[in-house]
């Protein structure tokens, strides 16, 4: 039985001028992460032009990178600028199934973007459903089992797994390998299986000099895979023991990925841009011609 009603997040840092520094980039991150991805996804939804599956794919990548931004930098940013650092049980509960949730539709999509050539546009979205449950389920069950009897300090700026594990009081030595066979094992293979693809993908290309969408477009697919899967494998594929270098991993994992993912994307890639462009430059014409009241 636990009888820890809340945590105490320790945070990024306790240093008071560094917090509020710390404040204004994420703010900063954070402003340009969520207007970005759904400037890429309005984008794709309304023009005609975009109506390739792998447009349809990056549109839900640039939504999934912002729930996923969404469920971890509010909570920080509050954090660092109020300094009340508490999360409620359930909250942290939420947390931790909200993070694994949409980071195990993001491994799913990412799989499905690799063979997106011949997948239809109906079935990965099925596929998506059942993996990110099946993935966000097991970890939340499998922490929401433990018993929390104090302390309830967690040295992170966010609920996860391997401080909540440290902070159980039972013995976790045979749940802390399930939890890595889980998360951990799933990056490490997918990241495997990407890899393995995308060299068939390229030797192909090789043999086609006309493909350089296809290949700026592998090129961008490629870059994405690294980032997102090489700090997943990293944080969750070794021994369930915290590091001190475990916060600056999370951080890149969780805030500037999602940040970087759509100026990957759009600066790869000629016809987003073109699209973008046109829809912005028709706001700007719209709002000079029937300006507001």
């Amino acid at each position: 039985m636990s009888n820890i009603t809340e945590f105490i997040l320790l945070g990024l840092t306790q240093n008071p001028g560094i917090q509020t520094l710390l404040f204004a980039v994420l703010l900063v991150v954070y402003l340009i992460t969520l207007p970005g991805n759904l400037l890429i996804s309005v984008a794709i939804f309304t023009s005609p032009v975009l109506g390739s599956p792998v447009y349809f794919f990056l549109s839900y990548l640039s939504m999934i990178d912002s729930f996923y931004s969404s469920s971890i930098v509010p909570k920080l940013i509050f954090d660092l600028i109020s300094g009340k650092n508490t999360i409620s049980f359930s909250g942290c509960m939420t947390q931790v199934f909200a993070e694994h949730f949409v980071a195990g539709a993001e491994i799913v999509l990412l799989i499905v973007m690799a063979y997106d050539c011949y997948v239809a546009i109906c079935k990965p979205l099925h596929y998506m459903t059942v993996m990110r449950f099946l993935h966000g389920g097991i970890q939340i069950l499998l922490m929401v089992q433990l018993p929390f009897c104090g302390p309830n300090v967690i040295d992170h700026f966010m609920c996860d797994l391997i401080p909540l594990l440290e902070l159980a009081c039972t013995d976790t030595h045979t749940l802390g390998p399930l939890i890595s066979a889980n998360s951990g094992s799933l990056c490490l293979l997918t990241l495997l299986m990407l890899v393995a693809s995308y060299v068939v993908i390229l030797c192909s290309l090789r043999t086609h000099s006309s493909h350089r969408t296809s290949l700026s477009t592998c090129a961008s697919h490629v870059t994405v895979v690294i980032l997102f899967f090489v700090p997943c494998s990293f944080l969750y594929l070794r021994h369930m023991i915290s590091s001190p270098i475990d916060k600056t991993v999370t951080v890149f994992f969780t805030i500037v990925i999602p940040m970087l993912n759509p100026l990957i994307y759009t600066l790869r890639n000629a016809e987003v841009k073109s699209v973008m462009k046109l829809q912005i430059n028709s706001n700007i014409l719209e709002h000079s011609l029937y300006p507001a009241p």
